[in-house]
């Protein structure tokens, strides 16, 4: 349970839902109509079958609120309208159904009958609880940490730059040349590599295979040793500072090195944090091109300057869309591109691209350990899904993605292997020396 909710706090959080020049937050609270069809889209719904799980209800706990402070009827008649009071059992509903039931996926938007965009008003809802405090704890800690760090891991620059020369050394053995490399803090280069903090610490070969595909390309490319985090829990937490700082890192750093480009490794909400979110955060527009290692990946196959062959990926394989990178991304086709190009045998999932389940780890749940028996229970769907397609790989371009079907994989005995993009190219290059 929450601490009494003061008058202060309460102020600082209905100023986020008071902005009457935010035609779009207006819009979106007095838009429901409560017809229902959002149950049928939600894995939490469909999972436990509970009234306070359906999308709708979500963002009646937000609208309520408006009702009660910003309307006339609401303030006069709270029962009559559904108005709330904004009090310790009104923001313990918040957190759980806000943070704790909801991966902002937006499968929801995609089947509401007037386009609601509830996520953006879950977000809200999580904007109101920051800046009252109420950010779920093992959330606020991954943001702490990438703010006070540079990564939401907090690896020691030491630490990261020993795993990354060991990686090196593996990958010019692997490559009998001594030119192959991972670069770090290199200046004036093409591409600006960034990564999730998770691959140094638990999955290298990741970082090794797209360094094999950055050698295949013959392309110039540096990592930074400092400033290198994909992610964004900001975007999660609702702290609007805390994202604009950590957008900011990686905004400073690619200047710093007068870097090209700004390559997004494989996160789909880092991606959509960076790429749309980023220059609203910073409040100006990029002077550098912004684009997902999926995007250059698939720009080295069509200009030719990698070559590949299938055949080296004879197994089936299976892709998980991430709801970042494809419903709210736009890279369906693209992905599918390049995965295809690199793989024999590709079978859909059922519902696939934009009409996917989310694997249950994004909108920050993969964090927040208090909702794991949740999380991996909703993970079921995901596991009938890739069960359904008798596939042996599943692949993915997101991190936090292949951390959840990971840990379902294990849940649900499913015996698949799951890469990542990078590494499933990584395993079809034909590279002539």
């Amino acid at each position: 349970m929450t601490n009494n909710i003061t008058n202060e706090q309460k102020a600082k959080a209905l100023a986020i839902i008071s902005n009457t020049n935010d035609s779009k937050l207006e819009t979106h609270l007095n838009a429901c109509v409560r017809c229902g069809l959002c149950a049928s889209s939600c894995m939490y719904y469909l999972t436990m079958k509970e009234g306070k799980y359906i999308p709708a209800r979500k963002v009646d706990l937000v609208s309520s609120i408006y009702r009660r402070y910003k309307t006339w009827q609401g303030a006069m008649f709270p029962s009559l309208f559904h108005a709330r009071e904004l009090n310790q059992e009104t923001c313990d509903e918040m957190v759980d159904s806000l943070f704790g039931a909801c991966t902002m996926c937006g499968r929801c938007v995609k089947h509401c009958s007037i386009g609601v965009d509830i996520p953006f008003l879950v977000k809200k809802g999580r904007e109101m609880l920051a800046v009252m405090g109420l950010v779920p704890k093992t959330l606020q800690a991954t943001v702490d940490a990438a703010v006070n760090t540079g990564n939401n891991m907090g690896i020691p620059t030491e630490e990261f730059v020993d795993t990354i020369q060991w990686m090196e050394e593996e990958l010019q053995d692997e490559l009998e040349d001594e030119k192959a490399g991972i670069f770090l803090d290199q200046p004036d280069k093409n591409v600006f590599y960034t990564l999730n903090p998770r691959e140094p610490k638990f999955f290298p070969l990741s970082i090794s295979a797209m360094a094999k595909v950055f050698y295949a390309a013959g392309e110039e490319w540096t990592l930074s040793s400092k400033y290198y985090d994909v992610t964004n829990y900001g975007y999660f937490n609702g702290n609007n500072e805390e994202a604009t700082q950590i957008a900011r890192n990686l905004y400073d750093e690619i200047h710093r090195l007068h870097g090209k480009r700004l390559v997004l490794g494989e996160c789909g909400h880092g991606s959509r944090a960076m790429r749309w979110e980023g220059p609203n955060y910073l409040k100006t527009q990029y002077d550098f091109d912004t684009l997902t290692v999926v995007e250059l990946i698939g720009e080295y196959i069509r200009s030719g300057r990698i070559k590949l062959d299938k055949t080296l990926n004879s197994k089936v394989v299976t892709i998980h869309d991430p709801c970042n990178l494809v419903r709210n991304g736009g890279l369906l086709n693209e992905i599918r591109f390049v995965v295809n190009a690199a793989a024999a045998n590709v079978v859909e999932m059922t519902p696939y691209g934009t009409d996917n389940f989310c694997c249950g780890g994004g909108g920050g749940a993969l964090a927040m350990s208090e909702y794991n028996e949740r999380r991996l229970k909703i993970g079921k769907i995901k596991a009938d899904q890739i069960t359904a397609t008798k596939a042996e790989i599943v692949v993915t371009p997101c991190h936090n993605c292949v951390d959840q079907l990971t840990q379902i994989n294990h849940t649900y005995k499913l015996g698949i292997t799951i890469k990542t993009v990078a590494e499933l190219v990584a395993d079809a290059l034909v590279i002539e020396n």
